[in-house]
């Protein structure tokens, strides 16, 4: 089984990284996370004072998920960025209301990329449920994978949304083999409420995900957990010792 480099995408921790920046980064990289999505820094903080910060913490930004549901990005000033701080990913997530606005968002996603890809840096689609949605017998996602260039758009998928989409996240992932450099992984709980999940505490089954992963060409896993029932930092630990034990992850020598 392949070892993975693990990170976490912060949207995890934004409460607490509005209410202690270094204090929540430097919690993560405690618990043994190699990297992060970690965009420009906020105000009051520069991107040399953040990428040292970083560096002396052992936590390597990995690319950035720039927007939800917008193309409203500055993308040459995050391209910057992402080179200043050796990061290779920019993705973002949209919504759709009709086959035609998949398609018009699909084009614009390929102009994206272009310029991305001029830039020497690598643009993602990050998936939720709702491109699971049919139009004229295709999901959304199938029809976006389509009409994109695979050299200009690949994928980060996310194994919860996969799930709750209603499709097999391990067989789902085998079907974007050499597309998908960065896996969003979170968990379920059983039940009908499907609310997230720390890794290991719910019914997906990660180590045959990760093993589709390595076929697939997968770089990283990045831990994501949109809503907990405990603190979120708990839930980031639980979740690295579950992938740990299953010996999925890269770990570091001391923590």
């Amino acid at each position: 089984m392949k070892i993975f480099p693990v990170a976490v995408q912060p949207y995890t921790v934004r409460d607490a990284l509005r209410q202690d920046y270094w204090g929540t980064l430097e919690k993560i990289a405690a618990i043994g996370y190699q990297g992060i999505e970690l965009g420009l820094p906020p105000e009051g903080i520069t991107a040399e004072e953040q990428l040292q910060r970083l560096n002396g913490m052992g936590l390597q930004i990995i690319g950035s998920h720039a927007s939800f549901n917008s193309f409203d990005v500055d993308f040459n000033r995050l391209i910057g960025h992402m080179h200043k701080a050796g990061g290779k990913y920019i993705a973002i997530s949209l919504m759709f209301d009709s086959k035609d606005d998949v398609l018009s968002k699909a084009a614009q996603l390929n102009q994206i990329g272009e310029l991305c890809r001029a830039a020497g840096i690598t643009f993602l689609y990050h998936n939720h449920d709702w491109e699971f949605r049919q139009y004229d017998g295709e999901y959304v996602l199938e029809t976006i994978m389509r009409e994109t260039d695979p050299q200009l758009v690949q994928l980060e998928l996310d194994t919860y949304w996969v799930r709750k989409g209603g499709e097999d996240p391990a067989a789902y992932l085998a079907k974007w083999k050499g597309r998908c450099p960065l896996l969003h992984i979170k968990d379920m709980e059983p039940g009908e409420d499907q609310y997230f999940a720390e890794i290991g505490e719910g019914i997906l089954d990660f180590p045959a995900i990760a093993q589709a992963a390595a076929d697939a060409g997968t770089e990283w896993l990045v831990v994501e957990q949109d809503g907990s029932r405990r603190d979120p930092l708990e839930s980031l630990a639980i979740s690295y010792g579950h992938l740990e034990r299953m010996n999925l992850i890269r770990t570091t020598a001391a923590r």
